[in-house]
C-alpha cells in the first residue's frame, strides 16, 4: 500500500496518528500543495478532488477521507483497538467522531480559512465568517469542558479516533491562536493528555 501525505494538512495528521497508534508502517509519499502536487494529471486520476490524504491499495483501489482510510486500518490490524471493542463502543466513538468533526474541526478549519494570514491572496476570506467561526468553537470548547468531567477520553477511559480527531482539530485552532482556555480544566486536562502520547507528532 501506498500512502499520499500532505505534511502540515489536518486530516493527513488524523491518519498519520492513528497508524503510529496501530505500529503501521506505510510507503508515503509527501505531497506539497503549493507547488501544485496535488494537482497532477497523475494525481486527480487517482482523486479528482485533488484533496488528501489518500491511500492507494496493492490491487489499486483508492480509498480517500481520513475516516475512511482509518477504518480500513482498524479492520486490517485490529489491536489496539480504536474504534471501540463492544457494540456500544463502537456507537459512542462513532457518535463522538462526528460531534468533533462538526463541531469543532470544521469551525477550526473556517477559522484557519478566513483569518490566517496564509490564505491572503490565495483565496476569498470572509473576515465576520471566520470571528463567527471563533465565537461558535469557543461556545463549543466549553461544552466539551463539561462533556469530559470525571473521564480521561471522550469515551470512557479508552484513547480512541475520536480523541485523535479532536487533538488535530485543536491543533489547527492553535495555529490560530485559538487555544483552550486555562479555566476550561476537564479539557485541558484532556488535550495535555492525547498531545503527551508519544504518537503526538507523528
Amino acid at each position: 500500500m501506498k500512502f499520499y501525505d500532505l505534511k502540515n494538512g489536518m486530516n493527513p495528521r488524523r491518519v498519520r496518528i492513528f497508524m503510529a497508534e496501530k505500529g503501521i508502517k506505510l510507503e508515503t509519499v509527501v505531497l506539497d500543495m503549493e507547488t501544485g502536487d496535488n494537482r497532477t494529471p497523475d494525481f486527480l486520476a487517482k482523486n479528482p478532488l485533488g484533496t488528501l490524504p489518500l491511500l492507494e491499495l496493492d490491487d489499486g483501489t483508492i480509498l480517500t477521507e481520513s475516516l475512511a482510510i482509518c477504518r480500513y486500518l482498524e479492520e486490517l490490524q485490529p489491536e489496539p483497538p480504536l474504534f471501540g471493542t463492544t457494540m456500544l463502543e463502537r456507537a459512542q466513538v462513532e457518535m463522538w467522531t462526528r460531534r468533533l468533526e462538526h463541531e469543532v474541526a470544521i469551525p477550526a478549519t473556517n477559522v484557519f480559512r478566513h483569518t490566517h494570514p496564509y490564505w491572503v491572496g490565495r483565496a476569498e476570506q470572509y473576515g465576520a465568517y471566520g470571528q463567527f467561526s471563533q465565537q461558535y468553537l469557543a461556545a463549543r470548547m466549553a461544552w466539551l469542558d463539561d462533556e469530559l468531567a470525571g473521564k480521561d477520553y471522550f469515551v470512557g477511559n479508552r484513547y480512541s479516533i475520536a480523541d485523535i480527531t479532536g487533538q488535530c482539530a485543536f491543533l489547527l485552532a492553535r495555529a490560530c491562536k485559538q487555544s483552550i482556555p486555562a479555566e476550561l480544566q476537564n479539557l485541558t486536562a484532556w488535550y495535555g493528555r492525547v498531545t503527551s502520547r508519544p504518537t503526538a507528532r507523528a
